[in-house]
This record gives structure tokens, sequence and C-alpha cells, in this order.
């Protein structure tokens, strides 16, 4: 294997690794100096709904919280100690859902989230980018006119508002779709019809949210690069040279439009994750959207923590394999 290319992986996985650490870092420090303090949140919630009243076992409890949040010791002793324990894969036990570890729940609301993100990610980028490139190179019909007036409207709106609209219009006023959840009450968990199609039904509007507005950003990118290429001199050149207009389209003018889009959905990744969270919260969908705000409400420390270690790994990770895969779609880049 050639020294240029393991420099390459190596210098852009350095990077990575930095990434994650800051972020975990900043995650770790910003909510122990916040004002607001987990243990006496919850100590007051018990106190109020009649839990605890005698001093002692007040006292009791919230020196039991500081342990199971580990917040005893110092600010340097916390941040060694939680890198222990997230290097051991232990990131302590859930308050909302006590005694169930963090990372149980974790590992069960991951695929939903994955499979949520991943697919919508990839079918907007595609759909986009093709609607896109076709739109910018006849640009004199008019369906690219009106499919471009549609993007613009869909663009700019938030992925929550969307979510929104389609669950008024497509649950309460045309009850098409379920509400939320991601299969129906009481289903078990199998591989057949019923099972698969019930997950189906449930994903379409959370997925169909994050797709449209999407589809519209990547649209109005792509069709802008596209009008910017047609226009350079190697295009015109293939023109007069009588190359098919098919292939001046895909090999000349989209090829080379689509690498900015590339660097594109790597920088995009944080905000689509983002959407994806709220989407999910929205739809009652079961993955790390809805697991972070039910552990916001409750005041669930470790839970909120582990969900935002979970974020940037998982971004950063995508972000470094679509930085690694680069250089085949662009030659001009090199492995070195």
């Amino acid at each position: 294997m050639p020294r240029s290319f393991l420099s390459y992986i190596a210098q852009r996985a350095v990077q990575c690794v930095l990434v994650i650490l800051i972020g975990i870092t900043i995650t770790f420090f910003i909510p122990r100096l916040s004002p607001t303090d987990p243990v006496e949140t919850a100590v007051n919630q018990a106190v109020m709904v009649g839990q605890f009243s005698h001093p002692d076992a007040v006292r009791e409890m919230k020196e039991a919280l500081i342990r199971l949040y580990g917040l005893d010791g110092t600010l340097l002793q916390q941040y060694v100690r939680f890198w222990k324990g997230l290097l051991a894969g232990d990131l302590g036990p859930s308050l909302s859902s006590f005694p169930k570890p963090v990372m149980t729940l974790i590992r069960g609301s991951l695929p939903w989230t994955a499979g949520l993100l991943l697919t919508t990610a990839v079918i907007s980028w595609t759909l986009g980018n093709l609607l896109g490139s076709l739109a910018g190179y006849y640009k004199n019909q008019r369906w690219a006119s009106i499919v471009g007036i549609i993007a613009m409207a869909l663009h700019p709106i938030p992925y929550y508002i969307m979510a929104f609209v389609l669950v008024v219009l497509l649950a309460y006023v045309v009850p098409i779709f379920p509400i939320g959840g991601a299969i129906d009450i009481g289903l078990k968990p199998a591989f057949s019809i019923v099972y698969l199609s019930s997950l189906l039904r449930h994903a379409i509007l959370p997925s169909l949210s994050l797709l449209l507005v999407g589809v519209g950003g990547w649209f109005l990118g792509m069709r802008t690069l596209v009008t910017n290429v047609i226009a350079e001199d190697y295009v015109t050149y293939a023109k007069y040279a009588g190359v098919r207009d098919r292939v001046i389209m895909y090999q000349y003018v989209m090829r080379n439009a689509l690498l900015p889009q590339i660097t594109g959905l790597a920088m995009q990744l944080g905000l689509i994750f983002n959407g994806a969270l709220i989407t999910e919260y929205v739809f009652s969908y079961p993955g790390l959207g809805y697991l972070a705000y039910n552990a916001i409400f409750a005041g669930d420390y470790s839970l909120i923590m582990g969900v935002a270690v979970f974020s940037i790994v998982g971004v950063s990770i995508a972000v470094l394999l679509i930085d690694l895969a680069y250089p085949l779609f662009d030659p001009r880049v090199k492995y070195q």
C-alpha cells in the first residue's frame, strides 16, 4: 500500500479523533458550568411530590445522586472518571429509567435514528442532485421552472415545521398515516409482512419531513452549479464536436458539478442529524432524539451526556468516511 495513501488516512483520522475529543470535552464541561444543578432539581421534585420529608433522607438522596451522576470530586477527577467509563463502555445508570444503563437505552434507540438518517440523507442527496442537474441543464423547460419554485418554497422551511404540517395534513385532516410511534401498539418484532408494513407506515411521515426539506436544498445548489459548469469552455467544445447530449449531461456537466455537493454533504451532516432528532420528537419516533428530549425533561444528566457523545462520534465518523472517499470522485485530489 503506498505510503502517501497511509499518510492521507492517518492525517484525516487524527483530525477526526481531535474533533471527537474536543466535542466530547465541551459537552462534558458546559453542563457542569451551567447554573442548573440536576441534583437539586431531582431532590426538589422528590420533595414536592412527598417522597422525602426528613432532612436525613433528603441528604442521603442528594449524596446518592451526586455519586450516580459522577459529580463527586474536582472537575479534573470527574473528567478522568468520565473518560474511563466511556472507554469501558459504561456511562452509568439512567435516572429516568433506573436502573437501566445508559448504554442499553442508547443501543435500543440508535438503530432507529441511524435508519432514519441514513435513508433520508442518501435519498434526498441523490434525488435533489439528479433533479437539480436536469433542471439546470434543461433550464428552459417548463417543468424545470415549476420544480424550482417548489424547491425554493420547501428549502427555507425548518424540519420541525415540516413535521408539524405533515402531522396535521396526513394524520389529522386526512388520517392516512399514524400520528406517532414506530410500530403498532402490541405488535412484536418479527420478519413478517404485518410487522414490516407497520414499520413502513410509521416511518413514512418522519422520513418525508426530512426528505422534502433536504431535496429542496440539494436541488437549488445543484441547479446553480450545473448552470455555471455549462458555461465552461470544455462543455461548449464538446457540443461543437458533436458529442451526444446525454454524454455531455452526465459525463461532463453532472460529474463535475457533483464534486462540491459531496463536500456539502459532509458539512450538512450535523444539520441533518439535528433535524432528525427534532423530527423524532414530533413523531414520537423512538430514536436518539426522542430519547434525548425525554432525558432533558426528566433531568437525566447521564443519558443526555450519552446521547451527545454518540451524536458527536457518529457525525464525525461519517464526515471522515466522506473525506476519505472524496479522491475517488475527484481525480485532482490525491492521497498525498
